[in-house]
């Protein structure tokens, strides 16, 4: 106990110090008021329907007699430790997985508990009458954050491994726990960056994004790195990727099983990717169009010199479709023609139902984030990540917090979780833009949003898509895709991968998981697509390089890096993607 009190009283400087010094990284009112309004809307329903939640309270009493009952008797032997579980957790819950939760009266009294409470408490907001949808979802999000934090597996006098723990280790456990919230205190300068995985065991260029190539160009937003080629010849056509800058762009080139840039150029895909800078105030007023400027019509130009050709397929991922999408009808607009077929990736157009993120984006937020990137110049990186993490909170938050902060284990090196710890920080104005634009105006969709003096229309995007969809994916939801992919003009393949936002999209095929689901062109709602659609094992992958394939099957001898017009600056992955938030 002394140990663990010197060690929290550590933990407590190292929060402290960052703070002491720069009084405004505190947290601020905006962080919080967006739960608070909620929630006070969600109580003011509930005054105004008293019996509604008289029966609810009712019936929760009732529910508590039960399994005090039921639990006096098991206490007594009355039952023998067979009694029926009053309420059972889900059986993809793993946070009472362990057999104490059910075989111990005193911890199956406290999950029971839990469970029937935390029931209640998503059920009043459900039955709360006068909120509109969006309120409801949110008050909806705000209380099971709270349930998710207050459950008892989470603490350590109520959790039963985690007491068998302790005890076992007479408590150091907890010691190394609060040296470990030490240091990933210490390592977000002042704010809890949760450990998910053991970092020490990935560095980028030595096992991620170690696919073979070189920048061979760069400019204050982007470095483009073309990747050497591993056939004899090459499709005609060369394919840019365009990344999210929300995150950085080696999810799509991570370790050399996972890399899908590595299997598109085993393909004998000629691929060059955008590697976005990670901005400091000084690029604070770089706007969507910049990105669309500085970004992909820069690099369009340079794979040009590179290779020769201007019929290029380009190639979206998340936000990085979003642009790509605004960028084609751009060069729709202006008589822009190197752009001969595209592939969206998990990508939002129209977002009239744009699911979980919703959450964080109304005109007050907005407001309070602009007042927040008007101090810094930028949207700061961890917050999109907690952002991310409150949507899972109990696989991305909980779960560490119990495995590293209590039990004081180092967690599993994954790839996949380094990246996702791997934040970007986002210029103010490009991010502003993005969030009034899109997320609030819908103005992308709708024709109404312009850049540089043009009008967008995504209908006059005529050319060849391939446009993808994750099924269970809650920051692009595939009904939300599924509704965009029908705004533009030409001919369309939709197909709906199985798992998330990330799984569905890094899925290589040897790894033989999920499946996807093609059909006719994007129609309707998305169930009503589903049904008729055609289900299919395994990976997307080797589909979407038929239909690549298809677009233009000619092939010439593999290019060399540069097409000896670009001089190679460094090697992949290149210096911006190094640069940590």
């Amino acid at each position: 106990m002394a140990q663990l009190a010197e060690e929290a009283g550590k933990a407590a400087a190292v929060f402290l110090q960052p703070h002491a010094i720069n009084p405004t990284r505190f947290t601020q009112p905006d962080d919080f008021a967006p739960a608070f309004r909620i929630l006070a809307q969600l109580q003011q329903a509930w005054l105004q329907q008293p019996h509604k939640v008289l029966e609810a309270q009712v019936a929760l009493w009732i529910s508590c007699f039960d399994l005090w009952h039921s639990s006096m008797r098991r206490f007594m032997g009355l039952e023998n430790g067979h009694a029926r579980p009053l309420t059972v957790s889900l059986p993809q819950d793993p946070r009472f997985k362990h057999p104490a939760w059910s075989e111990n009266p005193y911890f199956d009294l406290l999950r029971q508990s839990y469970l029937i409470t935390s029931h209640w408490a998503e059920a009043l907001v459900d039955m709360a009458e006068g909120l509109d949808p969006p309120t409801r979802a949110k008050a909806r999000f705000y209380m099971k954050q709270l349930v998710n934090a207050v459950a008892p597996s989470n603490w350590v006098f109520t959790n039963p491994e985690l007491l068998h723990a302790t005890f076992a280790s007479d408590g150091e456990n907890l010691v190394r726990g609060m040296q470990l919230l030490a240091e990933d205190i210490e390592r977000g300068s002042g704010h809890l960056k949760i450990r998910q995985t053991d970092a020490t065991q990935f560095e980028v260029g030595k096992n991620l994004a170690i696919t073979p190539g070189k920048v061979i160009f760069r400019n204050d937003l982007i470095e483009l790195i073309q990747y050497a080629p591993t056939t004899e010849k090459v499709l005609k056509r060369p394919l840019l990727i365009v990344p999210p800058w929300i995150n950085k762009y080696y999810i799509l080139d991570l370790s050399p099983e996972k890399s899908f840039v590595k299997w598109a150029v085993d393909q004998g895909q000629t691929v060059f990717m955008i590697s976005w800078v990670n901005p400091t105030k000084a690029l604070a007023s770089r706007s969507f169009e910049d990105y669309m400027r500085e970004g992909i019509l820069e690099a369009l130009d340079a794979v040009e010199q590179a290779t020769g050709e201007r019929a290029i397929h380009a190639l979206g991922y998340c936000v990085g479709g979003t642009l790509l999408a605004a960028t084609l009808a751009y060069l729709a607009a202006t008589g822009g023609s190197r752009v001969k077929s595209a592939t969206f990736l998990t990508t939002q157009v129209d977002f009239s139902q744009a699911g979980d993120l919703t959450i964080f984006i109304d005109e007050d937020q907005v407001a309070a984030i602009e007042r927040d990137m008007a101090r810094h110049g930028y949207f700061e990186g961890h917050k999109m990540a907690a952002a991310f993490n409150l949507l899972r909170s109990n696989d991305l938050i909980w779960p560490y917090v119990v495995d590293v902060y209590m039990k004081g284990q180092t967690p599993l090196p994954l790839d996949l979780l380094y990246w996702n710890a791997d934040s970007t920080r986002i210029p103010a104005a490009n991010h502003s833009f993005y969030l009034r634009r899109c997320y609030i105006n819908n103005d992308l969709s709708q024709g109404r949003l312009q850049i540089g003096g043009v009008t967008l229309d995504l209908s006059k995007v005529t050319i060849p898509i391939y446009h993808l969809a994750a099924r269970e994916d809650h920051i692009a939801p595939a009904r939300s895709v599924c509704l965009g992919a029908q705004v533009l003009g030409g001919p369309v393949r939709f197909v709906v991968a199985g798992s998330g936002h990330i799984a569905g999209v890094v899925n290589p095929p040897a790894r033989n998981r999920y499946q996807y689901w093609t059909g006719g062109p994007p129609a309707g709602e998305l169930e009503t697509w589903l049904a008729a659609a055609e289900e299919h094992g395994g990976s997307w992958w080797p589909d979407w390089q038929a239909w690549s394939e298809a677009q233009d099957r000619r092939r010439v001898p593999a290019r060399e890096i540069g097409g000896g017009k670009l001089t190679p600056i460094e090697d992949a992955p290149g210096r911006y993607v190094r640069v940590k938030s």
